[in-house]
């Protein structure tokens, strides 16, 4: 079976946002008089908008409930993409030569609000034939949940697509919908060496994401 789409993820492989979300939560947990864990940031990358909040309520002690936790976040991430998008290097011109020869999905941990502001405002939005966040399946990464969706989406079968993953959940959660797996991690979170082996390739750069490695 061939492959006919690419499904990319969007924080970590389209742009750097981890380091981003990482101090909007450090300093929100802060403010709350919550307890922030070293592993907190890498723990929460995958989840969907509804786990991640509730782990925040929980886990990390912020005296909210988790809806105004997520829409607190969500409002001050807002605000931070409205001033910059941190576009990793590459990314606009592979999306758009990707898009000359493969079918485009997106499937993110973000909620759907930040996904279609991140891709709009860089001019991307209208290439990708499938666009999901993991707040509209069962549940976020690791499960292939989002993955299956955004392959039916696009009408075809997952083994057909190639997803690009940068952290431990995301990885895990592209090779069990059972797509070609290439990993391109990220130094500041680098993913689980156990994971990073699921990869059938490994980018250091997107433009390294060429079509030889993207089908294999």
């Amino acid at each position: 079976m061939g492959i006919a789409a690419v499904v990319f993820d969007m924080d970590g492989v389209l742009i750097d946002s981890e380091p981003i979300w990482e101090q909007v939560r450090h300093d929100y947990v802060n403010l709350k008089d919550g307890r922030w864990q070293p592993d907190a940031q890498t723990k929460m990358m995958g989840m969907n908008t509804v786990e991640w909040s509730t782990y925040m309520a929980d886990d990390l002690g912020v005296a909210e409930q988790p809806g105004v936790v997520a829409d607190n976040i969500i409002n001050l991430m807002a605000y931070k993409y409205s001033q910059h998008i941190p576009l990793l290097p590459g990314a606009v011109d592979t999306v758009r030569r990707c898009a000359g020869s493969f079918k485009l999905g997106l499937a993110s941990s973000s909620p759907a609000t930040l996904i279609d502001l991140v891709l709009a405002k860089s001019g991307l939005l209208d290439l990708f034939s499938a666009v999901m966040s993991t707040e509209e399946v069962g549940h976020g990464k690791p499960s292939p949940d989002v993955y299956l969706a955004v392959a039916q989406r696009l009408e075809l079968d997952p083994k057909s697509c190639t997803a690009v993953e940068d952290s431990t959940n995301g990885l895990i959660s592209a090779h069990s919908a059972g797509m070609r797996l290439i990993a391109a991690p990220r130094p500041q979170f680098p993913p689980l060496p156990d994971a990073l082996a699921l990869a059938d390739a490994v980018i250091d750069n997107l433009d390294q994401l060429t079509p030889e490695v993207i089908t294999g």
